[in-house]
């Protein structure tokens, strides 16, 4: 049988396991709110662990970013091993390996056993995350009911990172806080044999081996790329060999793979795919979305703590419209994707979160609820439109055969656009914010070098002087951060202009088509019709 009528046959298949189709879907949410969670639920538990294991500088730093450096870098290598060994039997894996290095991580006793519990929950994300969407685009061979099938998806991703913080704030209120990954043991005992008896088996159609040394070439180069770009938005200086040196080999590491990746026979990513216009613009679109937006969400954060005042409790709780929001547009995309087709709602979602950014300038240093409020509501839904309409273009570009590698890039460009994002809006941030501390009435340059490192740290030396010149500190270092936030805001907007005009080469209309949704052409249409429906083995 030939690579394509395998292909053919696959996908039949994957449509034969129709009636179960909703149930699958039901399993792949649990899983992808599983990871989602893990994601942000660490946040709110750093000060316990830091009081319990006591880690250096350097060590805290990987333990928070062990997880998605270590996911960052492995989704191209798994998304693409699951097109060639089985999309569900690396799910499975993930499955395992996630409970495993949660259980790890909660009964940690050192800095370095918790890093790398955090590194392995990181190998298990990488293993779940393409996984889920590519049987996604299986058991939704029809356009129409897989967008549907992506804004449920994408639903929950939202409610998990808003989930990931209050249940990790509860956790700790009444236990010790390795319960915050213990709680994933009874979920993975539950999702492996569920997973195994319900969720289909597929994979691409197999053809030449599969490319180790291409695969380990993308991960180390993702690697380097991801911790440089984390690097500087830590705070590192750009000439830093320590952030130079990794941004430098990982870039050419990835130049090497595409460059291999074109001389192949069978690719271990078919890069043809990015010469499909709504493919490579989709794929940009992710990229810009979340570059524009992820620094502002850190940023928002030590607004609503640091200027307003407010716990970290009633931060959480200020966010959650914003969750909503996009839940809500992520359940009316295939609505609204169907009517208006994907590059008018690419172009809307842009356009909403840029005047939403652009509302959000009006904050100052008063609380201002109903601001926030209506900002908050357009964030949310603007950007889930975006993102929804993108990654269901990309999704429906790809070949079924490569669903995982297609997959896997669309998770790698939100999580380099993410860090990217940190990156420029962390130094924009600075840049705008600095200047306004140079010249405050009696405080010593050293003290001022030092408040222009952060507003927590300016308020550190404020409370250190005391009286009436840390007074003077303490409000000329809102007042900047405030000065400093709008800026980043402006040109937080600029960047999401900026897509929506990328966004204008996406296709006017949702074609739903045999070719465009993955269904049989003439020539497989003669197979016999009635393929046997996948069963779990």
């Amino acid at each position: 049988m030939s690579g394509t009528t395998t292909a053919a046959a696959l996908r039949r298949r994957a449509a034969g396991a129709g009636a179960n189709r909703w149930v699958v879907l039901v399993v792949l949410c649990v899983s992808l709110l599983l990871v989602a969670v893990d994601a942000t639920v660490l946040h709110v538990a750093v000060p316990a662990v830091t009081e319990d294991l006591r880690p250096g500088a350097m060590e805290l730093l990987w333990i928070v970013d062990a997880y998605p450096l270590v996911c960052a870098s492995l989704l191209i290598l798994f998304g693409t091993l699951g097109d060639r060994v089985g999309r569900r039997r690396v799910l499975l894996l993930g499955y395992a390996l996630f409970g495993v290095a949660s259980g790890m991580a909660a009964v940690a006793d050192s800095a370095q056993v918790l890093i790398a519990a955090r590194a392995l929950l990181g190998v298990g994300g990488a293993m779940i995350m393409p996984a889920t969407l590519s049987i996604l685009r299986q058991v939704f061979p029809d356009r129409r009911e897989r967008a549907l099938a992506i804004g449920i998806w994408s639903a929950v991703a939202a409610v998990g990172a808003a989930v990931g913080p209050l249940l990790g704030g509860f956790l700790l209120e009444h236990f010790w806080w390795g319960s915050v990954f213990f709680v994933n043991i009874p979920l993975m005992l539950v999702s492996l044999p569920v997973g195994r008896l319900l969720l289909p088996e597929s994979k691409g159609d197999g053809a030449g081996p599969w490319d180790v040394v291409g695969a380990l070439m993308a991960a180390a180069g993702l690697f380097g790329v991801v911790l440089g770009v984390k690097r500087l938005g830590g705070g590192e200086p750009p000439g830093s060999v320590l952030t130079v040196l990794p941004l430098v080999a990982g870039a050419a590491l990835l130049v090497l793979f595409v460059r291999r990746q074109r001389r192949r026979p069978q690719p271990l990513v078919d890069l043809r795919m990015f010469g499909r216009p709504a493919f490579s613009t989709s794929v940009g679109c992710i990229v810009l979305a979340m570059l524009a937006l992820v620094g502002l969400e850190l940023i928002a954060a030590q607004y609503l703590q640091l200027v307003l005042g407010l716990s970290p409790l009633e931060t959480g709780l200020r966010l959650v419209p914003l969750t909503f929001a996009a839940m809500a547009a992520g359940l009316a995309g295939a609505r609204m994707l169907r009517r208006f087709g994907p590059r008018r709602m690419v172009c809307f979602g842009f356009c909403l979160t840029a005047g939403a950014v652009v509302l959000l300038t009006a904050m100052g240093t008063a609380d201002n609820c109903a601001l926030l409020l209506s900002g908050f509501v357009l964030l949310g839904f603007g950007l889930e439109t975006t993102l929804f309409g993108a990654y269901e273009s990309m999704l429906s570009e790809a070949p079924p055969e490569q669903a995982g590698g297609a997959a896997a890039i669309g998770e790698t460009s939100y999580q380099l656009g993410a860090g990217i994002g940190i990156a420029l809006l962390g130094s924009v941030m600075n840049a705008a914010y600095a200047p306004g501390l140079t010249s405050v009435p009696g405080v010593p340059s050293s003290a001022s070098a030092a408040a222009s490192h952060s507003l927590g740290e300016a308020y550190e030396v404020a409370a250190q002087l005391g009286g009436p010149v840390g007074g003077a500190l303490r409000v000329a270092a809102r007042d900047a951060f405030v000065h400093g936030l709008h800026v980043t805001l402006l040109v937080s907007a600029g960047l999401l202009l900026l897509g929506a005009v990328m966004a204008l080469r996406l296709p006017r209309l949702m074609h739903c088509d045999a070719q465009a949704v993955g269904l049989p052409g003439p020539r497989e249409a003669e197979a016999p019709a009635h393929a046997p429906p996948v069963t779990a083995r």
